[in-house]
């Protein structure tokens, strides 16, 4: 099935992990796709992977800086004279850090809080302005099982993470009336490079606490993605869809 035929999409933090997983099921799922990183060397490495697995792959790479409202601007206008419109917006760039409070640096919350929450102000006010010109569109965000129960330490990411939930469902119910559906994905431990790396002794206690008895798998995270851009999930907005395999950590 082509679920996302005809349809454009951006996504932001989507050269590894579960962003690039996000891009891969939507190019399979018949979407244009404009991936975005940090750097342009990662953004040129994703786009190889891509166009060895599927040649036909319509897909371009970006890295603006998404903390500049007019990089993001730029960007998204790229999208839309590249593919002629912008139909999914996937805010997925972030970072995390595990400090102790009694250690937090004062601008490592700062530049936590600017690129996870900020930065998806910015884009989804940008992309907001393109879809309500076209009659509608999806915008979706990245959240985090620790937006729900928090974490032990480094409270600079569930903080940011509780944001990005608080605009969510703000923007929701502010853009229903332009046919524009907001809603996030929180996931759990996922087997991303950062975790496979850990070692046994770290992982099996965390399996531990999941019932379904392990780790998600970045297309876990992106089929969750894939159901929220379609139009299967065309009455869903508002919502944070945890995939987490019940973790409750």
């Amino acid at each position: 099935m082509e679920l996302l035929k005809g349809k454009v999409a951006m996504v932001t933090g989507g050269t590894r992990g579960i962003g690039y997983a996000i891009v891969k099921k939507y190019l399979d799922n018949g979407a244009a796709v404009a991936l975005c990183g940090s750097r342009q060397e990662t953004v040129d490495k994703a786009l190889e992977k891509l166009k060895a697995d599927n040649a036909d792959y319509k897909v371009i790479g970006l890295c603006p800086d998404l903390k500049n409202p007019s990089e993001v601007e730029s960007a998204v206008a790229t999208v839309k004279e590249t593919f002629g419109r912008l139909d999914i917006m996937v805010n997925n760039a972030g970072i995390s850090a595990r400090d102790s409070i009694y250690d937090y640096k004062p601008e490592e919350f700062s530049g936590i809080m600017d690129l996870n929450v900020t930065a998806t102000f910015h884009c989804a006010q940008a992309a907001a302005k393109v879809m309500k010109e076209q009659g509608g569109g999806v915008i979706l965000n990245t959240s985090s099982m620790v937006s729900i129960y928090g974490q032990p330490a480094g409270v600079g990411y569930p903080t940011s993470k509780f944001a990005v939930n608080g605009l969510t469902k703000s923007l929701a119910r502010e853009l229903g009336k332009d046919n524009i559906r907001v809603n996030a994905v929180a996931p759990g431990v996922t087997r991303t490079d950062m975790v496979a790396a850990l070692p046994d002794e770290v992982i099996k206690p965390l399996i531990a606490t999941i019932p379904l008895g392990r780790v998600g798998e970045p297309e876990d995270v992106a089929n969750a993605f894939l159901y929220l851009a379609s139009d299967m999930a065309s009455y869903v907005t508002g919502v944070v869809l945890s995939v987490d395999g019940a973790a409750r950590s």
